[in-house]
C-alpha cells in the first residue's frame, strides 16, 4: 500500500507517466469511465475547500466510483475530540482510498501511518499540496511542451504558499529551470526551501520585489494570493494583500507565449480583465487537476486502463 503526501514521493518518471495518463483520459474519457466501479473514495476535509474537494469527487465519479466524506472538521468526530489517526483508521474500514486536507502540517503523515488504504495529501497547512502540483505540472507540459530551460516566476505569498513550495520541489528535478522569486520582504521564500531545495540542487534563482522589471524574462508566471488564514494579523494582511495585482497593462512586456497560472482561489491579485488573455491558464489548471487526480487514484489503486473492459 502506498500513499502520496509530498510531490517528492513520486519520481520524475512517475510524474511523466501520470501526465501521459491524464492526456489519454482527455482524449478517450469513455475508456476510463468504469475503471473504479465498486471503489470508494473518502474525502476528509478538516478545513474549507472548493476546488480540491470537488475535483477529487468529480475525478472518482468520472472513473465510475463512489465518494463519501465530510467538508469541515465540525462535521466529523474530530469535533468531539477524536484523533486524526482514529478517524482515518475507522474510515479505512469503509473505503479504498482517502484524500485528506488538514490545517496542521504533518497531519497526513499521521493519517498515512494509521490508514489501511492509500492516503493522498490534499493540503496540510502551509506545507504540501502535491495534487495541486500535479495539476501545475500537467498545465506547464501541455501549454509549454515541457519543463527544460524554462524561467518560472513565482509571485506573491512565497512564505506560506504550499503550492509554491511543492512546485519548486518538483521542478528542480528537471533540466535548466530558473526561478524568479517575486515577493515583499515579509513573504519571501522560507530558508528551508531556498537553501534546502533550490541551493541544494544547484538551481538558479533570483529574488526581487519588482514584478514589472522581470516580466519580459518569464516563460511562466505563477501568481498566488496573500493568505489571510496563514499566521497573519489583520494589519499585516491589509498592508500586504495588494502587493501585486496583475492587470492587462502589466502583461504588455511579457512574452506572447508566457502562461499565467494561479492555484486559486484568487481575491484580487489577478484582474478579471486578464481572464480573456490567451496566456491566462488558471482555469485550465482546474481542469487538468481533475484529470491528474484521476490518474493518481488509478495508480495508487493499481488499476490499469482496460482493466474493467
Amino acid at each position: 500500500m502506498r500513499s502520496v503526501l509530498n510531490i517528492t514521493d513520486l519520481t520524475s518518471d512517475e510524474i511523466d507517466s501520470l501526465i501521459e495518463t491524464a492526456g489519454d483520459i482527455i482524449e478517450r474519457p469513455e475508456a476510463y469511465s468504469r475503471l473504479c466501479q465498486g471503489k470508494k473514495l473518502a474525502t476528509l476535509f478538516f478545513e474549507p475547500s472548493t476546488r480540491t474537494r470537488l475535483s477529487f469527487e468529480a475525478a472518482m465519479y468520472e472513473l465510475g466510483g463512489h465518494v463519501i466524506g465530510f467538508s469541515e472538521a465540525q462535521s466529523s468526530s474530530s469535533a468531539k475530540g477524536e484523533s486524526v489517526a482514529d478517524t482515518v483508521r475507522t474510515v479505512s474500514c469503509y473505503v479504498d482510498i482517502i484524500a485528506m486536507r488538514h490545517p496542521k502540517e504533518g497531519a497526513p503523515l499521521v493519517a498515512a501511518g494509521a490508514a489501511t488504504v492509500p492516503v493522498i495529501n490534499a493540503g496540510d497547512g502551509g506545507h504540501n499540496h502535491p495534487t495541486q502540483t500535479l495539476a501545475d505540472l500537467c498545465t506547464i507540459t501541455r501549454e509549454k511542451g515541457g519543463f527544460d530551460g524554462l524561467t518560472v516566476g513565482m509571485c506573491g505569498d512565497l512564505q506560506f504558499g504550499r503550492t509554491v513550495h511543492s512546485l519548486i520541489s518538483a521542478l528542480v528535478r528537471y533540466k535548466n529551470i530558473r526561478f524568479v522569486l517575486i515577493s515583499p520582504d515579509e513573504l519571501r521564500l522560507p530558508d528551508y526551501v531556498r537553501e534546502g531545495i533550490l541551493e541544494k540542487n544547484g538551481c538558479r534563482y533570483t529574488e526581487t520585489g519588482d514584478l514589472l522589471s522581470v516580466m519580459p524574462e518569464l516563460d511562466v508566471l505563477y501568481m498566488t494570493r496573500v493568505q489571510r488564514e496563514r499566521n497573519f494579523n489583520e494589519a499585516d494582511y491589509i498592508r500586504l494583500k495588494d502587493s501585486y495585482i496583475l492587470t492587462p497593462d502589466k502583461l504588455e512586456t511579457a512574452k506572447k507565449d508566457m502562461i499565467v497560472m494561479h492555484p486559486l482561489p484568487r481575491v484580487n491579485e489577478i484582474s478579471v480583465k486578464v481572464d480573456d488573455d490567451p496566456r491566462a491558464c488558471y482555469f485550465k489548471q482546474v481542469l487538468y487537476g481533475k484529470y491528474m487526480r484521476m490518474a493518481l487514484m488509478l495508480m495508487l489503486l493499481g488499476i490499469k486502463q482496460g482493466a474493467a473492459e
